[in-house]
């Protein structure tokens, strides 16, 4: 029942193998060497503060779990701490010298130590071969000022004629303000402990007038073109607009970490893997004021040019507390996603469940393709499923009559395409606007949507709102299954509770087959 996800040479992070979602059967106590270390709830937990290539015995106790397991920690060749560098810690000095001299005196293969303290910094360069480890109670806390955060060419061209990529936003190379944490083409790196990393965007201007700044936004952490990058157990928050972003990296891990913004924070999405293959996000809860996990993959141009797409994710045991999406593909997916896995996650509150966002424009590169939602609960999200391809945001003609228009059009390349999906075990209660909005092109209807195993009930006080971002958009409330330009529409055990109106609305479809499909 007792698995390790990653272990480090200080700290480990461990999961429970069962079906539930998030939360453990029971709760259970965890001990170390025989001594008690803390109560837990939830299906992954971690511990910290161990010693390198340590050997330890982990036990659960619970009125129905007793798990034992022996496990070794890694070594590493040094630890040093940055106080050692001059950090001061008070929150008031500026340490962005001494950490980044830190960084580049730290031999391969070291770790990089943050006792407890608030160390405010202007923007921060990782390398290669690295461990970045915050202890309870230590801040990495952004610099307040814009002015003193760097700007970075998004492309550039190097001697050879060659282009060397640096950064992004929203699906194109371009210009940005360098994040708080940055690597650049590294590999080998682990940012990891109890500790806090503080964009502090709150305190300065980032979310105001940001379509006015000279490039954009800067993220809390930017991977650009890396391998092997894990971040575990931290607490992400505050990021000036996206607070995870991975971009064209591959083998990336996201374990026990918690990201938060305020609800009315812009674009301040959680974990925005972008061009990535082989991504993990496990036992993560997310509480942001956009999309809690969006997965991209650049627009046309990008999709095009590089054609990377977005491969081999795995989402599970994750927590959604708030956002606009719980887990979104898009709108950004120029070079398609394909092999997503979305399982034992949990989602409350949010305004959409699983959101599929694209739109004619997106290139025919564009393809999702083998997508699983499976074993996932939904408390107060206001619609569960939307799968969009008439998206209208974050582009120049998004209220063209290309975007917007429902006649066929033809099929050329920049027409985006859509696979076969399938959600299977899925209990959603206190729904409001529809169980299921899915809205796709008439020239590239989505190929199949199977729903199997699905359990969806409306608040009795539901409000109406709007289930997908379009053009001409209608609210709707307590809709019941909405599916428009799929070929193929399996319905198997699937139970619709407080629907108004008919409980099936589907159109311009080639094969419809129900089982076992009831309204109570």
């Amino acid at each position: 029942m007792l698995q390790i996800l990653y272990s480090g040479a200080t700290d480990v992070c461990f999961e429970l193998k069962n079906d539930a979602p998030y939360y453990a059967p029971e709760a259970f106590e965890v001990f170390l060497d025989g001594e008690k270390q803390f109560d837990c709830n939830t299906n992954v937990f971690s511990l910290f503060g161990l010693q390198p290539e340590g050997e330890y015995t982990l036990e659960l106790r619970g009125a129905a779990i007793a798990e034992t397991l022996r496990f070794r920690t890694k070594g590493e060749c040094c630890a040093v701490d940055v106080r050692d560098f001059g950090a001061v810690g008070d929150g008031v000095h500026d340490d962005t010298v001494a950490i980044q001299t830190a960084i580049s005196y730290l031999p391969a293969g070291g770790r990089l130590f943050f006792p407890a303290g608030q160390y405010l910094t202007k923007p921060l360069v990782l390398k290669s071969h690295m461990t970045l480890e915050l202890s309870a109670d230590a801040v990495l806390l952004g610099w307040p000022e814009r002015k003193d955060w760097p700007i970075v060419p998004g492309v550039l061209n190097a001697l050879d004629g060659s282009e060397l990529y640096f950064g992004g936003f929203e699906g194109q190379a371009m210009s940005m303000y360098e994040s708080l944490l940055t690597a650049q083409y590294a590999e080998n790196i682990a940012i990891v402990g109890p500790g806090r990393v503080d964009g502090n965007a709150q305190n300065s201007d980032f979310w105001i007038n940001f379509k006015e700044f000279p490039a954009a936004r800067p993220r809390l952490m930017f991977f650009n073109r890396c391998k092997n990058v894990t971040v575990h157990g931290v607490h992400a928050c505050n990021s000036p607009s996206w607070q995870l972003h991975p971009h064209y990296c591959e083998q990336v891990g996201l374990y026990d970490v918690f990201v938060s913004a305020p609800k009315n924070s812009p674009n301040t999405d959680a974990m925005d893997p972008e061009s990535c293959d082989g991504v993990e996000i496990i036992g993560c809860r997310f509480s942001v004021g956009d999309d809690c996990i969006a997965i991209k993959s650049g627009k046309i141009e990008l999709g095009k040019k590089l054609n990377r797409p977005a491969d081999h994710h795995t989402i599970r045991n994750c927590l959604m507390d708030f956002g606009h999406g719980a887990v979104t593909l898009g709108s950004e997916i120029g070079a398609g996603v394909r092999n997503l896995s979305v399982t034992q996650c949990w989602f409350r509150g949010t305004d959409r469940g699983l959101r599929i966002k694209s739109r004619r424009g997106r290139g025919e590169n564009c393809l999702l393709d083998q997508i699983s939602f499976d074993n996932i609960r939904m408390e107060g999200v206001l619609t569960p499923i939307a799968v969009n391809l008439w998206y209208n945001c974050c582009d120049p003609d998004r209220y063209s009559e290309y975007v917007w228009s429902r006649e066929k059009l033809p099929v050329d390349d920049r027409t985006p395409r859509m696979g076969r999906f399938r959600f299977h075990k899925l209990v959603c209660t206190d729904a409001q606007v529809a169980a299921c909005y899915i809205d796709g092109l008439p020239e590239a209807p989505i190929e199949e949507v199977v729903f199997d195993d699905v359990s969806i009930s409306f608040a009795d006080d539901a409000k109406p709102g709007i289930p997908i971002m379009e053009n001409f958009a209608k609210e709707r409330c307590r809709l019941g299954l909405y599916l428009d330009n799929v070929r193929r529409i399996r319905i198997h055990g699937v139970s619709l509770k407080g629907v108004e109106g008919k409980k099936l609305l589907a159109d311009h479809y080639e094969s419809l087959e129900t089982t076992d499909f009831s309204e109570d």
